[in-house]
């Protein structure tokens, strides 16, 4: 049995699946869920992006909501999608858009931008003259990665599909928590979860921010340190997979 006992702050459905694995392997958890995710309506320009799929040298999908949401707002204009290369930054938007016929790359280690940017079959959907690349994403984040793209020739365009709403909890009810289950480690899938967990902190912040904080990439690692967490550790990767690892690396902390 581990001795971490871990704060899980993904979106509902997220949080309990994370949970399973975790208790699977000996590992306590309790979910506070930090991100809520509400459609977006589709404007006509949205849609036209859509109408032109087959148009895109490369299709990026940064996270499972934007999988799920963006194969149905699809569905409406291509029931049968086009052989286009599609990209995600981890293996679980990757199996949504494989059950869906999809041919999908992402990498194999580093749930990340950067570790996509690195991606040969990547490379390879850009290399023609003036290639189009679309992006499929929450509102906002993932601009380092138009901006490499755009460096290397392509033009990108966003489908904003979702945006990820703070639920609303009582006052104190994250740091109640924490001390009323002895947690002794906090998870974050993300820049913006990140800023909900210190925005639900509040003036308990400096407190928590002595607890080890799991975080997805190098970007959310230096976001949580420049807020004062004082002990961050990148796992490299949003998955079960790369925060068991990370947590075997670690002795938890005694409270």
């Amino acid at each position: 049995m581990s001795s971490w006992r871990l704060l899980l702050t993904r979106p509902a459905q997220e949080c309990t699946a994370l949970a399973q694995v975790l208790a699977e392997q000996g590992v306590a958890s309790s979910s506070l869920p930090l991100l809520e995710i509400e459609a977006l309506s589709l404007d006509e320009p949205q849609l036209g992006l859509l109408r032109t799929l087959d148009s895109y040298a490369a299709i990026i999908v940064v996270s499972k909501p934007a999988a799920r949401l963006g194969l149905a707002e699809l569905s409406r204009f291509w029931p049968q999608l086009p052989p286009q290369a599609w990209f995600t930054v981890g293996a679980a938007s990757a199996q949504i858009l494989q059950a869906h016929g999809c041919l999908v790359s992402y990498p194999a280690a580093g749930d990340d931008s950067e570790a996509l940017l690195q991606l040969p079959a990547l490379h390879q959907a850009i290399a023609g003259p003036a290639p189009r690349v679309l992006i499929m994403r929450g509102e906002g984040g993932r601009e380092m990665l138009a901006e490499r793209l755009a460096e290397q020739g392509a033009s990108v365009d966003y489908l904003q599909l979702y945006r990820r709403n703070l639920p609303t909890y009582p006052h104190g009810a994250l740091s109640a928590r924490v001390v009323g289950e002895r947690l002794n480690g906090l998870v974050v899938s993300s820049g913006q979860g990140f800023e909900h967990l210190r925005q639900l902190a509040g003036d308990q912040w400096s407190q928590l921010a002595q607890l080890p904080l799991f975080v997805p990439s190098p970007r959310v690692a230096a976001q949580a340190r420049d807020a004062g967490a004082q002990n961050v550790v990148d796992c490299r990767g949003a998955s079960a997979a790369a925060l068991l690892t990370a947590l075997q690396q670690l002795p938890a902390p005694a409270l």
